[in-house]
């Protein structure tokens, strides 16, 4: 599939510029295959964008990669809601590693379901990005944040574009537009991917 007009600009948007390891796939096509992914994926686990788009996140599943995690993450495609869980996952050379994955859905304008946010951050022991230290940091980061845009933010972390949030909260598409870029930098948020791996590791 070719992504190109509006659609392309959303999906670099949402992850070209993220140091976060991300991809996005299409639930539209035939087993949600990824569409696109960014360079810290590939330099993550080590596949080229090549052998990347076009297959199911799954293939960085292995013998040890927990079943019922897998699952969890399934049922959150199902429903439509995103999903955030530590699962062992493989890199290209058969090394293996703690995988703190979020998947999240997006809608289009019309509310249908688009596309699939997955975004990827190996948990190294001890070391500061681990899973709790980074849901802590990111309930912090939330906390700063106006009443009105954490609002927004909940609302981004659901999927919705801005004249969904304005609708949702009776703003204007150019309020949301001032709150989204005043949370994206008071988080520290590169691009719309971070800021929904944010809230969602926030509890939002």
């Amino acid at each position: 599939m070719v992504v190109t007009g509006r659609a392309k600009k959303r999906l670099d948007a949402m992850i070209a510029h993220s140091p976060i390891a991300s991809v996005i796939s299409n639930p539209r096509l035939k087993d949600n295959p990824i569409i696109a992914c960014n360079s810290a994926f590939i330099e993550l686990t080590g596949y080229s964008a090549d052998e990347i788009i076009g297959r199911n996140c799954r293939f960085l599943a292995g013998p040890a990669t927990e079943p019922w995690l897998t699952e969890t993450i399934r049922s959150g495609v199902r429903r439509h809601s995103s999903v955030l869980v530590e699962i062992l996952n493989y890199k290209r050379n058969g090394t293996p590693f703690r995988n703190a994955v979020l998947v999240a859905p997006t809608f289009d304008e019309d509310g249908e379901l688009e596309f699939f946010l997955g975004s990827q951050v190996e948990l190294v022991p001890d070391a500061p990005t681990t899973y709790a230290n980074r849901r802590m940091a990111a309930a912090l980061a939330v906390k700063r944040l106006s009443r009105r845009q954490r609002e927004v933010l909940a609302e981004m972390a659901i999927g919705h574009l801005n004249k969904q949030i304005a609708h949702s909260l009776s703003l204007s598409e150019q309020t949301v537009k001032m709150h989204r870029a005043l949370l994206m930098t008071r988080l520290g948020a590169a691009t719309t991917a971070d800021a929904i791996r944010i809230a969602v590791e926030a509890g939002l």
